[in-house]
């Protein structure tokens, strides 16, 4: 909405700042950490009024889980929703249908997480909706998002895929595309979701690749920035710098109270929505592979689960002491601090990586 005031710029010259996409992109971030700051601790109480026990530990999961993380409030993820969403309508300029798709996902898988960790609460056991019911609900979502991002683009390149490093590959995908576009955003949102078993070791590797898909958004939204590093342009995407500033502040805002000792789980109302999200945004700017590269720490995750289930069943053995790769290092006596923070530098050394994709080529 506040974009709008840029057209009063002729009698004052200073609301003109907000025609810039720096400045609204900066302006998100500070609004969407401002409101979680703001609402997180009233957020918290309710949490805690609502569901006294806090989230339920899985069984199966590490034993010191039992006692360090016991009566903790789940669905943390609600204040990153509400500093996204208030952030983005705020900032973000509203005819754009990029922004539009990419928070419809955003929502809508925080609202499936919602479902999902308030019947867990309710009945006071690790499972919440069908693992099948799930599943349906964000393939259906996807669905809607990839149909209505190709609709945007033009008909040549909505539904092609691009190739870091190579500056002239473009792979027409036709119908394809749409089934691969599907599989980033569920695959994102889950791959987040299976991350988030830490206190803090989600959350920051999400800001990291938030950060780096803000720039990748304003350089492909740029005809000029994106011949320049030879990516390809596909315009009207910098709005989701502004949308993805958003998604940065909220997360800062979650950190401070998800903090080791966390007085929040963002639950899957928060990892679904925030891994969704991302894979939204990599589909709209034509940065799928890249995401895999920058959200590498997410995709050891889900390897290593993947790995684990196949070798069990096939030969009975497991080559993990507990997965996900992060319980497999709790249970081989590393400090929790000690890995989220190692975590957390595996995911800046790959988001380095990932931002080279722009300049080599």
């Amino acid at each position: 909405m506040l974009y709008l005031l840029y057209q009063f710029s002729d009698q004052v010259g200073a609301l003109n700042v907000f025609r810039y996409l720096t400045f609204r992109s900066g302006g998100a971030v500070m609004t969407a950490m401002l409101v979680a700051f703001v609402f997180g601790p009233a957020i918290i109480r309710w949490l805690k009024r609502r569901h006294v026990n806090g989230q339920p530990i899985r069984e199966d999961g590490p034993e010191r889980h039992l006692e360090t993380k016991q009566g903790t409030p789940t669905m943390g993820g609600i204040m990153i929703l509400l500093g996204v969403a208030v952030a983005t309508l705020l900032w973000a300029d509203l005819s754009s249908g990029y922004v539009w798709a990419v928070l419809m996902v955003t929502l809508g898988y925080g609202v499936l997480g919602f479902a999902d960790d308030y019947l867990k609460v309710t009945r006071r056991h690790s499972k919440g909706l069908p693992g099948k019911s799930k599943l349906l609900g964000q393939i259906v979502l996807a669905v809607a998002a990839a149909v209505w991002i190709a609709s945007l683009g033009d008909n040549g390149e909505s539904t092609s895929l691009a190739f870091p490093f190579l500056k002239d590959l473009l792979v027409d995908l036709g119908w394809v595309y749409l089934a691969f576009a599907v599989f980033v955003m569920v695959g994102a949102s889950n791959a987040v979701n299976l991350t988030d078993g830490l206190d803090g070791l989600a959350i920051v590797p999400v800001i990291i690749a938030a950060g780096v898909f803000t720039l990748i958004a304003y350089l492909v939204g740029n005809a000029v920035f994106a011949n320049y590093l030879q990516i390809h342009h596909v315009p009207g995407t910098g709005e989701l710098a502004v949308f993805c500033g958003a998604l940065i502040g909220a997360g800062i805002g979650f950190l401070w109270f998800n903090a080791p000792p966390a007085m929040v789980f963002m639950g899957d109302t928060g990892s679904l929505a925030m891994g969704g999200a991302l894979g939204a945004i990599s589909v709209v700017t034509k940065h799928e592979i890249v995401l895999a590269i920058v959200g590498g720490l997410f995709v050891l995750e889900t390897v290593s689960v993947i790995v684990q289930v196949v070798s069990f069943k096939t030969t009975g053995r497991r080559v993990f002491h507990m997965a996900p790769l992060h319980h497999h290092f709790e249970q081989k006596g590393w400090a929790e601090p000690t890995i989220v923070i190692r975590f957390w530098i595996i995911a800046v050394i790959l988001a380095l990586i990932g931002l080279s994709t722009l300049k080599l080529r």
